[in-house]
């Protein structure tokens, strides 16, 4: 009866996971989404040079900020949105792939951030007395290039397995269960959403949205690691899982760092995802 029920619970999972990852990956859905960044870009920079000019009404849109660099700030915000749906749904197909959009989002997270540096600027851009953000520009814009380096090489090292029958039901039960935690992910990024969207309707202050939901992954990732034991319970594979695990703080730890430490720790993360990879990928070729 309980392996009937589990059966059911993968089944499930499966439907609503594989329905949802259509909808989103469809290409009249991501011409939506590439349309509504566009447009959300157009239309704030547009408002911001009204309001700046003093051409809109007094009193509207109070706390939007003048300074037109804003606009691009809130645009890469809301990329970095749209790419974390894209983590979601690629949590199911491997841990290894999982990581490297975790990178993938802090290459886009940091790069945000150098834009955002951007704000403490004048229009037209004087670099006179502007020297500080002109470092952590530079600082985050090196850090991003150097996880992009290590992401790119990262992916030459993952490995394909071979699947035998046997293998493929117990891999139907596993992307089951990392489907069910997808969702559960999902869910989560929905109500973090929903909480900030209401902190912006009512003026109270939100939660800084890509820390709290790494921290989430951190869990989620200790989590995948567990349900994995029983499928891959070999030594190496373990290690590997939990040294991802280890990759995601890291990254997480990235987003809270302040100065020039956060960068530091980013490409740590993305140096130890990488070794980590060619580590696994030698042993295992060295056990064959």
């Amino acid at each position: 009866m309980f392996k009937g029920m589990m059966n059911r619970a993968c089944e499930w999972s499966h439907l609503v996971f594989d329905e949802l990852h259509y909808i989103w990956e469809c290409k009249k859905t991501q011409n939506v989404v590439n349309t509504v960044l566009l447009v959300f870009f157009v239309l704030l920079l547009g408002v911001i040079e009204l309001k700046r000019n003093s051409i809109l009404p007094a009193g509207f849109l109070p706390d939007l900020p003048t300074n037109p660099f804003y606009a691009v700030y809130l645009t890469f915000s809301l990329l970095l949105v749209v790419e974390v749906i894209n983590l979601i749904f690629v949590v199911p197909a491997s841990v290894s792939r999982s990581v490297g959009k975790q990178l993938e989002i802090l290459i886009l997270y940091f790069l945000r951030n150098a834009f955002k540096e951007l704000i403490h600027f004048t229009e037209p851009i004087r670099l006179t007395g502007h020297i500080e953000p002109l470092l952590r520009i530079g600082a985050y814009g090196l850090g991003a290039l150097l996880i992009f380096i290590c992401v790119s090489y990262y992916y030459r090292q993952q490995l394909k397995r071979q699947k035998s029958q046997a293998e493929g039901i117990r891999i139907f039960h596993f992307v089951g269960a990392k489907k069910a935690v997808g969702l559960m992910l999902l869910l989560v990024f929905l109500i973090l959403g929903g909480y900030n969207g209401v902190a912006v309707i009512r003026g109270f202050e939100g939660v800084e949205f890509f820390a709290e939901f790494f921290t989430i992954l951190v869990f989620s990732d200790i989590l995948l690691v567990l349900i994995s034991q029983p499928f891959f319970p070999r030594f190496n594979d373990i290690f590997r899982n939990s040294g991802y695990a280890v990759a995601t703080l890291l990254m997480r730890l990235s987003m809270t760092g302040s100065g020039y430490i956060d960068v530091v720790i980013g490409v740590g993360a993305a140096l130890f995802a990488l070794l980590l990879a060619y580590a696994y990928r030698k042993n295992v070729q060295a056990l064959r």
